[in-house]
């Protein structure tokens, strides 16, 4: 592994400059970028990267905040440090920064951001990194789940978890009681059911993915290597009470591409069949399925066993999907994302496909404590501006009007609530939070999400109750600086904290 490490591999050589960019205080990123975005529309508008790290304490609410809401909200997402050059970044790649609330008694005590600190990024910060530099370092900036107390940064293709205290500060990187020696991912599956974390794994010059189970000890109990051809980026998978469930796509590893310094050498390869693999959980052979080739799996909503099939929400782009972009800084598609769900009929053999919602949605998630397990509510957001960013080409972004919203699924009767927001009001991902633990209906509890307040050019982190979705929100915590649209994050409850 170490002639390609990620930063060798998945920024290239041109992103490897940017990655040594100046020591010291936090320089304003992407200052060659003008107008309206030129050609990175990942550098403007709501994916705007912070400049600094800011703690504020006693935030400001309207409404009410539930009482029952003890813990912290995290989030994820790109947050390039230091970049002058924007033609040497791609969103996917930007420096992880995390954005946290704490909230405890009716109150938010505070607000912080911090970038995850990988030894680049402390280097460029002035600080000193503690310990071994990891071979496949990368300020991961994808997903932060909880996991047995701790707080895990993850980072597919590569980069082990690093893991923050109880104020975002990174302590280290995180390998599960050493052992976890290589690559890991950023969609982990946690089964509560059986105290299970499982993910599965890629790495650009693999012949094969690692489906790796981390048992209740917190340990790598289990990693078995499943063949496939031309190193697929698979991004997520699915997990049921008793199967895996991989999703290998026509995006895969361009060796040519990563030789000349792509920031980003992964294509759209036509000769690359879509299939779904169907894996007992413990282990065996892989049962492959033809997809349909006209849909890119993105995100798993959930999976479930039922009877002698297995069932999948997930959203996809209509393909081709671009990882590496069409001219711009981040990936470019050829569509809005939709709510779609395969059933693998095992019995039969075959694979059924439907489109659950064809709306414009994505980053869909589910009550944690159902992973795996059979669900019926789950939540998504549609964020216009982040649409408009997936299909500009060239610099010029599509002449489309797109609102913003969340939507609530109800998927036993075929329905939906949705939550309107203003215009330049772009929501990040929804989060259930349960009401009370282990009790209560499916959806007793509520949903929260980090939107844009254009009136205050900042912030809110709103809360929504899950069965009263479209009214008002029940707060709106009014955040200091405003929140890049970003990737995942996660709820810590008071005692995960």
């Amino acid at each position: 592994m170490a002639e390609f490490t990620r930063r060798g591999v998945l920024r290239g050589t041109a992103g490897a400059l940017a990655a040594a960019g100046g020591l010291g205080a936090l320089p304003t990123p992407a200052r060659a970028a003008t107008g309206n975005g030129g050609n990175y529309p990942f550098l403007h508008g709501a994916f705007t990267p912070a400049t600094e790290e800011v703690t504020a304490y006693d935030l400001p609410v309207t409404g009410r905040i539930p009482h029952e809401l003890n813990g912290r909200y995290l989030r994820n997402g790109p947050n390039p440090l230091g970049l002058e050059d924007p033609s040497l970044h791609h969103w996917m790649l930007g420096d992880g920064m995390v954005h946290g609330v704490r909230l405890r008694g009716g109150r938010a005590e505070w607000y912080r951001n911090r970038w995850v600190r990988s030894a680049s990024v402390a280097a460029r910060l002035g600080e000193p990194y503690q310990g071994p530099v990891p071979e496949n370092d990368f300020a991961n900036n994808t997903h932060v789940i909880p996991y047995k107390g701790r707080v895990l940064a993850l980072q597919e293709s590569g980069p082990m978890p690093y893991e923050l205290d109880g104020e975002l500060r990174t302590t280290g990187t995180y390998d599960f009681g050493g052992s976890l020696s290589e690559a890991f991912t950023a969609h982990t599956k946690y089964d509560a059911r059986c105290d299970e974390l499982h993910a599965v794994t890629y790495y650009p010059t693999w012949d094969h993915v690692r489906h790796v189970v981390i048992d209740r000890t917190g340990t790598v109990a289990r990693t078995t290597r499943i063949p496939v051809a031309d190193s697929p980026m698979m991004h997520d998978f699915a997990l049921t009470g008793r199967y895996v469930v991989l999703f290998d796509t026509p995006v895969t590893f361009d060796m040519a591409a990563a030789e000349a310094g792509a920031l980003v050498p992964y294509v759209w390869n036509e000769h690359h069949p879509a299939r779904i693999g169907v894996m007992r959980r413990e282990g065996g052979p892989v049962r492959w399925f033809d997809a349909d080739p006209g849909t890119y799996y993105s995100h798993t909503l959930n999976a479930y066993d039922d009877g002698g099939s297995v069932v999948v929400d997930f959203v996809g782009f209509p393909s081709p999907f671009f990882a590496a972009g069409r001219g711009c800084d981040g990936p470019s598609a050829t569509g809005t994302p939709r709510l779609h769900r395969w059933t693998v009929d095992l019995a039969r053999d075959r694979l059924r496909t439907s489109v659950v919602d064809d709306r414009p949605q994505e980053f869909p998630r589910v009550r944690e404590e159902l992973v795996a397990h059979r669900h019926r509510y789950g939540y998504a957001a549609t964020a216009g501006e982040m649409w408009r960013a997936y299909e500009t080409l060239d610099g010029v972004p599509p002449d489309t009007s797109f609102g913003n919203a969340l939507i609530k699924h109800d998927l036993l009767r075929g329905t939906s609530q949705v939550h309107h927001f203003p215009r330049n009001s772009p929501a990040s991902e929804a989060v259930f939070v349960p009401a009370r633990d282990n009790a209560g209906a499916e959806d007793d509890g509520y949903v929260l999400a980090y939107v844009h307040n254009p009136d205050r050019g900042a912030a809110d982190l709103v809360v929504l109750a899950a069965q009263d979705f479209t009214a008002p929100p029940l707060a709106r915590i009014h955040l200091p600086r405003p929140v890049p649209l970003g990737f995942h994050g996660s709820w810590v409850p008071e005692h995960q904290a």
